[in-house]
């Protein structure tokens, strides 16, 4: 007789296993099994001394038994991932409601028919209180419209024209069409007009910003140790101040080096600790940087949530991402101030550490943001890197080689171009997957859709740990068992174009890298009859 098959399992996870008395008389068996509560009983009972003469039956029952010992495990892993999924959206639940109770007067403002709130996310990051106001961002008949800061109750005069000379300024970013201003209802990518799936013209595509209200604070972001940053730095304060009546804020670095040139530029304002810096975002307008590639990183690596628009002025070497020269500066600045500009939206990727002996995968280290990319690398051991690579969960491959590199499409030109990447246009969102010096001929760089979550870990039965950088600094370890997850952040680098997007990009990779650069072939040759 075969053995019965098991019950299924009840509400509590507990399951009853039937065995039949076999006919043979080979042994004699009770007519059911105890409860199995954990995969450890069930793999006790298979280690158990086998009894003699054992039969196909029992072999049947044995396996059987394997087949629960799965079952149990799966069961309680998917009990802990609903567990900690419930607990996470309890939190956000939580959360909602204590901000909707603390301001419901807000809650009512932003809830009408012209205004949608953007998705969040489970790191999306809370906007902290400005000294004389609240900032909230929100969808309005474009990409990003940002809330002018309300003053608080000023209790003198002076205190009210402070709160309103600190006011944060209020922009739109909309759709523009070359020689098609105003028809900003042309962006959809895909229609599905009588049932048939047809993609809308998306040629001459650009994002272009225009201030509501005028700014008034900018921040000015330098280079060190260069004396000709230093000097340009002190003429741009100079005339930001007398002939566009703004607020400057600076470098504690660099204040001191213009307060060591001249007492005049003791309104020039900075900060002292990383909580004011977390701030900025609610005070500042405009970035500008003086320097080049590095110094936009260094600029998007400050703000760890919403970044203001970044107007890059070239004093690099190549400047893929600064397109503005800076003899011209008042010019640049005078015409970006009044706006409109075009504008070119960075996407960044959002990385956590989760380590090995993390409880759950909500259990990470502090997020890190980069704008170029991170790279997983082997340090200074001599074996191959040995990593598994996973996208929403399906298994990608396991990198052998020296290591490899999750880039943004702004971070196409830098070191994944150097690694056999392609290089792409910095509008276009995506997540490169490039592997260094890969141990095998067909391994190809892919490019990876914006919605993916990728997983890099190191398998236990690595040689060596690997070491992954963030936009080239902030090195961690990742030991055995450890494993970086890499998605799109939901706060892109805006920064200010001279041209359009695509006319920067392409005039960045021909004077940058001299792109396609050869000589033109000879007309005097021989030619088809």
């Amino acid at each position: 007789m075969a053995p019965s098959k098991p019950n299924s399992t009840n509400a509590s996870g507990d399951a009853n296993i039937q065995y039949a008395r076999p006919e043979n008389g080979v042994s004699e068996f009770s007519d059911s099994l105890s409860l199995f509560h954990s995969e450890k009983a069930v793999q006790e009972l298979l280690q158990q001394t086998p009894i003699l003469g054992t039969d196909d039956h029992l072999i049947e029952f044995s396996e059987a038994l394997r087949t629960v010992a799965k079952t149990l495990r799966r069961a309680a892993e998917g009990k802990a991932s609903a567990q900690a999924e419930a607990a996470e959206w309890k939190r956000r639940y939580e959360l909602e409601m204590a901000r909707n109770h603390k301001d419901p007067s807000h809650r009512e403002q932003n809830n009408g028919p012209d205004c949608q709130r953007p998705e969040t996310s489970t790191d999306s990051y809370e906007p902290g209180n400005h000294a004389n106001g609240k900032s909230e961002d929100f969808l309005v008949n474009g990409i990003c419209s940002h809330e002018i800061l309300q003053d608080g109750g000023a209790s003198s005069d002076a205190k009210a024209v402070q709160n309103r000379m600190m006011r944060k300024a209020s922009f739109k970013l909309s759709w523009w069409c070359k020689g098609d201003d105003g028809n900003q209802d042309k962006h959809d990518i895909v229609s599905f007009e009588k049932g048939n799936i047809t993609t809308a013209g998306r040629t001459s595509k650009q994002i272009s910003l225009k201030w509501e209200t005028n700014p008034q604070t900018v921040l000015i972001l330098t280079k060190p140790n260069s004396v000709s940053v230093r000097i340009l730095c002190a003429q741009m304060v100079r005339w930001l101040k007398e002939h566009q009546k703004l607020n400057i804020f600076v470098e504690p670095r660099v204040i001191s080096e213009l307060l060591a040139e001249s007492s005049y530029f003791k309104f020039v304002q900075s900060w002292k600790d990383d909580s004011e810096i977390s701030r900025l975002h609610s005070k500042v307008d405009l970035v500008v940087t003086l320097g080049g590639d590095g110094t936009v990183l260094w600029a998007a690596s400050m703000f760890k949530g919403p970044v203001p628009p970044i107007v890059p002025f070239s004093l690099g070497s190549l400047g893929f991402m600064t397109p503005f020269h800076s003899e011209h500066y008042r010019d640049c600045l005078d015409s970006i101030l009044r706006g409109p500009v075009s504008i070119t939206l960075r996407h960044r990727l959002q990385c956590y550490v989760i380590r090995d002996e993390a409880k759950n995968e909500y259990e990470t280290e502090e997020p890190i943001l980069v704008l170029n990319e991170v790279t997983i690398d082997r340090g200074i051991s001599s074996y191959l890197t040995n990593l598994e690579c996973y996208c929403d969960n399906s298994f990608v491959t396991t990198v052998q080689g020296d290591g490899l590199i999750l880039s943004t499409t702004s971070g196409s030109t830098a070191y994944s171009l150097a690694a056999g990447g392609s290089m792409v246009h910095p509008q276009v969102p995506g997540i490169l997957f490039t592997p260094i010096c890969p141990h095998s001929l067909s391994f190809r760089p892919l490019i990876l859709p914006e919605n993916v979550t990728v997983r890099v870990q190191v398998p236990f039965n690595s040689r060596s740990p690997a070491w992954a950088s963030f936009d080239g600094k902030d090195r961690k370890q990742l030991a055995a068992g450890d494993a970086l997850v890499c998605r799109m952040a939901p706060w892109p680098v805006p920064t200010a174009c001279s041209v359009d997007s695509t006319g920067d990009f392409l005039r960045s990779i021909h004077e940058g890298l001299h792109w396609n650069l050869r000589k033109t072939q000879s007309f005097d040759g021989p030619r088809e009859s």
